[in-house]
């Protein structure tokens, strides 16, 4: 979307999540929020960079896939990404050139953290030593740390031990979040930081309050509530980010946010978290919604809800059972800009039980 300006860009998302809460929820919020939106470059903390060896064109490319199709777009810079990445799209294409399975390397994963750039190397072969010899050089000149991704997510391992822990940190809510390389976090920092925010202004929470944090990941939206309420209970079907967020809660000195694993997708009588009572519910689930999850919210029957979503239309969806099933009326809503120049739209939703009362 760069060929509109910011302002239009933004309004054109906020009309595509009204028409949706309208036709595909039925609803329609009493107010509407304002954008959270930051700079609109440089903002990719996260990103996927395709890898090809094209000898007719000279070499190796990185950059980003061409869309519908394997080829990947030949790119010196990308203006959305941060500038210290952005510039070592053309060094690092001449570095893979360099290595002996410059043909086995497909893909490389940007994590820019607060402390340390990541990049994670998918490689179809083992480097050679003269291969390690070459990585490492680049890593010290660069001032960065490669990891090699031989299979699985569970494969990724530093190319130099020991690795320089990754994390960001929340500083109005004095907690620093600890992640692995191909962890998910929130790709735009500074709205992430504008997000959680809200989401704890619309929650409005007691210090005699507990909530429930669904999709929780690595405790982004849990480990800040956790200064303000009696307790959190973060839920995620990930296993590893689980692990990662109890010892984030460890190492921030939180003692009264505790994390489950479980599939958020299935009937959740059987977990004995499920059995609650929770005073406020917040929701970030994936691109599908919490079809199941919001089903099962009249057992709790929080008096508020906040839903921040990734999708417009399972946001929609689930507003409708919300406001049309199950007696919650839905305050306001507005779009986040995490995407910038993209038609990317996430929201936030904010219910509120009926006969609650406002706070």
């Amino acid at each position: 979307m760069q060929h509109l300006e910011s302002g239009a860009q933004l309004r054109s998302k906020e009309q595509h999540l009204i028409d949706e809460l309208t036709r595909t929820g039925h609803v329609a919020p009493a107010e509407r929020l304002g954008p959270l939106a930051a700079s609109v470059w440089g903002y990719r903390r996260r990103a996927r960079l395709g890898v090809k060896h094209v000898p007719k064109k000279g070499g190796v490319l990185v950059g980003f896939r061409e869309s519908f199709s394997p080829l990947v777009a030949e790119i010196g810079e990308c203006a959305v990404l941060p500038e210290r990445v952005s510039g070592l799209l053309r060094p690092l294409a001449q570095l893979i050139g360099a290595l002996s399975i410059r043909a086995r390397v497909p893909q490389i994963e940007v994590a820019v953290a607060d402390n340390v750039l990541a990049l994670v190397l998918r490689v179809l072969d083992p480097p050679t030593a003269s291969d390690r010899d070459l990585l490492q050089s680049f890593a010290r000149a660069q001032t960065l740390e490669f990891y090699l991704q031989p299979g699985g997510l569970e494969s990724v391992v530093p190319l130099t031990d020991p690795a320089t822990p990754l994390y960001y940190e929340l500083p109005e809510h004095n907690v620093r979040i600890t992640f692995a390389p191909t962890d998910f976090i929130q790709v735009n920092g500074p709205v992430n930081e504008q997000l959680i925010a809200r989401a704890i202004e619309q929650l409005a929470p007691r210090p005699e309050d507990r909530v429930l944090d669904l999709f929780c990941g690595l405790g982004n939206f849990t480990l800040p509530l956790a200064r303000r309420v009696a307790s959190v209970t973060g839920v995620e079907g990930d296993m590893g980010l689980v692990e990662r967020a109890r010892l984030n809660a460890a190492a921030n000195g939180i003692r009264n946010a505790h994390f489950h694993v479980a599939n958020l997708g299935a009937q959740l009588a059987d977990y004995e978290w499920a059995c609650g009572p929770y005073d406020l519910v917040l929701l970030d689930p994936p691109r599908v919604g919490a079809k199941e999850v919001v089903a099962g919210l009249g057992r709790w029957r929080p008096h508020r809800i906040v839903y921040v979503s990734c999708h417009p239309s399972s946001l929609a969806r689930d507003a409708g059972i919300l406001v049309n099933e199950l007696g919650y009326v839905i305050e306001r809503a507005g779009v986040i800009d995490m995407f910038p120049h993209t038609a990317h739209v996430e929201s936030m939703a904010v219910f509120r039980r009926k006969g609650a009362g406002r706070r």
